[in-house]
């Protein structure tokens, strides 16, 4: 009985090492890429944690400097005082509560001008009604008292008011509005009127507490949103006197 020979298949002899070593190859190839690849992270990590870092310090910066900027505008509100000296050519009251007028009517029959705009009177208001809502002594004459039913805001407030400006030649303007609203009315009127002087007359609403504005939510709002429209319009007569 023949055994036959185990029979060796000279290609599995041959290629059996060259597997192993490819296999090894490649491993060493792959850990070597993933090594290069931590390498290379390493300064591009730090490069966008340096980036984030910049970009929370700059939005930090800007909501810091906004709120600083709001304070001030704020507690220059709250401490705003009625000018000593309030005498001019004319006077303009901006409406939007009867306090503003009856203060604009009582200068004018104090004598501190010779003339006044009331602007922004609704289109159904009479000089009559007027005068009784303002508490006046006099009739509201055509002579010294000069209706303007035009303006819708403060921007048209203060077109109406350059207009009338310029139509009588005066130079100096008594300007009477809510206190809250004085800066954002001589913003737009100092870009309508440059070469006038402007005299700002606060009024004080007594439902108004601006002394203690940062207790009061309702008036710490209201401030709010006069500061964002007093902003928006210095950028706007900004950008138009640029052009």
């Amino acid at each position: 009985m023949t055994h036959a020979s185990p029979v060796i298949d000279p290609t599995l002899e041959e290629t059996a090492p060259r597997s192993k070593a490819r296999s090894g190859g490649v491993q060493t190839d792959r850990t070597s890429a993933g090594a290069g690849a931590a390498q290379a992270s390493g300064p591009s990590r730090k490069r966008r944690f340096g980036l984030r870092i910049l970009f929370v310090t700059v939005v930090v910066a800007l909501v810091a400097g906004a709120f600083g900027q709001f304070v001030y505008f704020a507690q220059k509100i709250a401490m705003a005082e009625v000018p000593k000296a309030s005498n001019a050519d004319a006077i303009v009251v901006l409406t939007g509560g009867h306090a503003r007028v009856s203060e604009a009517v009582r200068l004018l029959e104090e004598g501190r001008a010779n003339r006044l705009l009331i602007s922004g009177v609704h289109p159904g208001t009479t000089r009559e009604q007027l005068a009784v809502v303002t508490s006046s002594h006099k009739p509201l004459e055509k002579s010294s008292v000069d209706l303007d039913r035009v303006a819708l805001n403060t921007a048209g407030n203060a077109t109406e008011t350059a207009a009338w400006v310029r139509k009588n030649g005066f130079t100096s303007l008594l300007v009477v509005t809510s206190a809250y609203h004085l800066p954002r009315a001589e913003v737009e009127l100092a870009g309508a009127l440059p070469r006038v002087d402007l005299i700002g007359y606060p009024v004080f609403s007594k439902d108004l507490k601006l002394d203690a504005w940062y207790r009061e939510p309702s008036t710490i709002r209201l401030l709010m949103r006069e500061y964002v429209k007093y902003i928006l319009a210095r950028l706007r007569i900004t950008v138009l006197g640029a052009h």
